[in-house]
C-alpha cells in the first residue's frame, strides 16, 4: 500500500510539472523575430587586403654610425697618401679585425715580465691584446700600451689610390 501511494504521488507530481511546461505563450518572441526578419539585410564588408611583408636587408654596416660625431676634414690641408704605406694583405687576419674600433672600450691592463697587455671589451666579451696585435677594420695595429691608454695606428685609403696612417687612442674611462 505504501509503495502504491508513493507511485501515485510521483505520477501526480510529474503530471503537474508537465502541465506547467505546456504553456505556449511565446507571442512576444514571435513578434521580435518577425520585426527582425522585416529589417533590410546589410552587406558585410570584405576583409581588407594586406600587402605581403617585404624583407629588409640592412646594408649600412660599413658606414659611419649615426651616433658618432662626423669627422671634419679640411680639404685645404688634406694629406696625400703614400704608395709606400700599404696594409699587408697576405697576413692572416685576427679575430678583432672583424669589428669597428669604435665598438671597443679599454677596461684595464695587465703587466708581468713579458711586458704590458691591455684588456678591451668588445665583440661580445673582454679580450687580452698586446703590442703588435691588430684591432678594428682599418688594419689598426697596436703600437703602444700604457697604464691608461692603447695607441693604435690604422692604415686607411686616401681615396686616390694611396694609403694614410691614422693614429687612434683607446683610453681607460674615468671612474667617478
Amino acid at each position: 500500500m505504501i509503495i502504491m501511494n508513493r507511485k501515485l504521488i510521483a505520477v501526480a507530481a510529474l503530471a503537474s510539472m508537465l502541465a506547467g511546461c505546456g504553456n505556449s505563450d511565446f507571442q512576444d518572441l514571435q513578434v521580435f523575430m518577425d520585426e527582425t526578419r522585416a529589417r533590410p539585410t546589410g552587406n558585410i564588408e570584405p576583409l581588407p587586403r594586406f600587402q605581403p611583408y617585404e624583407a629588409f636587408t640592412y646594408s649600412a654596416t660599413s658606414l659611419r654610425s649615426p651616433f658618432q660625431p662626423p669627422v671634419r676634414i679640411d680639404l685645404t690641408k688634406r694629406e696625400r697618401g703614400s704608395q709606400d704605406i700599404r696594409p699587408d694583405e697576405n697576413r692572416t687576419r685576427q679575430f678583432l679585425e672583424g669589428f669597428n674600433i669604435e665598438g671597443f672600450e679599454m677596461v684595464g691592463t695587465l703587466s708581468n715580465q713579458g711586458g704590458m697587455q691591455a684588456l678591451v671589451r668588445g665583440a661580445g666579451s673582454v679580450h687580452r691584446v698586446r703590442i703588435g696585435d691588430y684591432l678594428g677594420r682599418n688594419h689598426g695595429r697596436i703600437t703602444g700600451i700604457e697604464e691608461g691608454r692603447i695607441e693604435v695606428m690604422e692604415i686607411v685609403p686616401d681615396g686616390e689610390g694611396g694609403w694614410l696612417e691614422r693614429p687612434r687612442t683607446l683610453s681607460l674611462p674615468e671612474r667617478g
